[in-house]
């Protein structure tokens, strides 16, 4: 009884003191009913009190009103994609999240190699080019969007079966096919008009790519590698910004990253696929993780090994530097990290490592262009040697 009424002075000082304003009181009879009911089933410490006398009747709900008031009517505002697509007008969000435009983890996977791939083209000395990482970003917006548009229609029946997917606007009826095929047609057309803005070498390899992009949804009902056509579609930027810079590809350095980037996707997407195994064993789809089961961990790190070997190829090629390297081993351990430490039957597990490959992107996109600016201070201590020779 005694900490039962230090409990209702402690409220009625805050009701009466620094939450005046509040809209919700808290009345002596609602208190002293908490009150009663602690009696009859033991005593509680002040916090197990506090937090059922707050969340049991809703009196957190003014508290934050209060909250609000006290910064003028002001609320928090947040930057983030999932709050950028809620705060969108009610019409526009299904085609939003349509586009996953509230879940940018794609398109930043997809942008990545191409950032890459620019930044090896760059001049020896020089950063990349700006304004192509700036074209290439809009067009993995564009074309990650117009790829989840076409992979939602082609599995309306699959993803009403699966909890995680049956709220996709197509699966619950918030945008007919007939209007995600409009809305394809207008993210397509507006990637076309960024391809058009690069070189007509580059323009006939960008199109080329459209047929992965098409057929990849279907890949997952026909072979257990859907991951592998995924690897092939999403990596397709390791030559294409190559391309854009120097006018054509340089096969010796764009075939390893592009083969690099395709082990790379086939180890996080692997990764990812483990969260929905159950869900595909039901629905009758296929996918590395259903391959490899419990040999998931040996697999990928072969496809960790050919990656960097990939890579130190590309960079051998294109005459990378000690940072570049200094980074590919930072890689390494990260991927390394990644597998260890992988729990396959944990989901949540599983997504924090397939999102930490965002991460690991920027990491070697940093170290390329750290060891391109290299090559300059490199190029310059040799003619000095030369000269004082």
């Amino acid at each position: 009884m005694l900490q039962a009424k230090l409990t209702v002075n402690f409220l009625r000082r805050i009701h009466r003191g620094a939450c005046s304003p509040c809209l919700y009181p808290l009345s002596d009879h609602f208190l002293h009913e908490e009150a009663t009911t602690r009696t009859k089933h033991g005593l509680h410490s002040n916090s197990s009190v506090l937090g059922r006398v707050f969340h049991s009747r809703g009196a957190i709900r003014p508290l934050v009103r209060l909250h609000e008031a006290r910064h003028h009517g002001r609320r928090s505002f947040s930057l983030s994609p999932a709050a950028i697509v809620n705060s969108a007008p009610a019409p526009v969000q299904p085609y939003l999240r349509l586009m996953r435009l509230d879940k940018p983890i794609g398109t930043w996977l997809l942008y990545l190699p191409c950032t890459w791939s620019i930044a090896l083209a760059a001049d020896p000395g020089c950063l990349p080019d700006l304004g192509m990482l700036t074209l290439f970003g809009t067009g993995a917006l564009l074309m990650r969007g117009a790829g989840c548009t076409i992979n939602d229609m082609w599995d309306k029946d699959f993803d009403t079966k699966v909890s995680r997917t049956a709220t996709r606007p197509i699966a619950s009826g918030a945008v007919s096919r007939m209007q995600a095929l409009v809305f394809l047609g207008g993210q397509l057309s507006l990637a076309l008009g960024v391809l058009l803005c690069l070189n007509y070498y580059s323009i006939a390899l960008g199109a080329a790519s459209l047929s992965l992009v098409v057929s990849y949804p279907l890949m997952k009902r026909i072979t257990y590698w859907p991951q592998f056509v995924l690897g092939l579609t999403f990596n397709w930027g390791a030559l294409l910004g190559w391309s854009a810079v120097q006018g054509s590809c340089d096969w010796s350095v764009c075939l390893p990253l592009y083969f690099s980037g395709v082990m790379w996707t086939l180890i996080y997407d692997t990764i990812y696929a483990h969260q929905d195994k159950e869900d595909d064993i039901k629905v009758g789809v296929k996918s590395t993780a259903l391959r490899f089961q419990e040999q998931t961990k040996p697999w990928l790190s072969g496809f960790t090994v050919a990656m960097m070997s990939g890579l130190v190829l590309a960079g051998a090629n294109a005459e990378q530097t000690l940072p570049y390297y200094a980074v590919l081993s930072a890689v390494a351990v990260h991927i390394t990290h990644q597998i260890y430490t992988l729990d396959i039957n944990k989901p949540e597990d599983c997504w924090k490592k397939f999102v930490s490959n965002r991460n690991l992107g920027l990491l070697l996109f940093l170290g390329i262009v750290a060891g391109n600016l290299w090559k300059d201070r490199r190029e310059t201590l040799l003619q000095n040697e030369d000269t004082l020779s």
